[in-house]
């Protein structure tokens, strides 16, 4: 995959652009960002967000290591099913994105 397929992915499945990179938030803070994709020149990173307001890369891959995420599924590659309740977050971001007042 490519940045792009990477971005593309995201913003089809609840991420939304913050701060530059795809990122999910809590549905209560809806622009403070917990977990974002770095999207590097060559590598992508998961980072989550701890307390203190730092970023804490958790896993990433080269982007031909990337691959899936048809259907609503997640990245292979990425470490993106260790992080408990990412789907749940992400159905809580694209519905929030469908309700959100415009």
């Amino acid at each position: 995959m490519t940045k792009e397929d990477i971005t593309a992915w995201a913003l089809a499945n609840g991420w939304r652009i913050i701060g530059g990179h795809p990122s999910l938030s809590k549905p209560a803070r809806p622009n403070d960002a917990i977990i974002r994709l770095a999207l590097k020149t060559t590598v992508v990173n998961v980072e989550i967000r701890k307390p203190s307001g730092k970023w804490e890369k958790v896993s990433g891959g080269n982007y031909p290591a990337v691959g899936g995420g048809e259907d609503g599924m997640l990245l292979s590659g990425l470490g993106l099913e260790r992080i408990p309740s990412l789907q749940r977050l992400m159905q809580d971001n694209r519905d929030a994105m469908v309700f959100a007042p415009r």
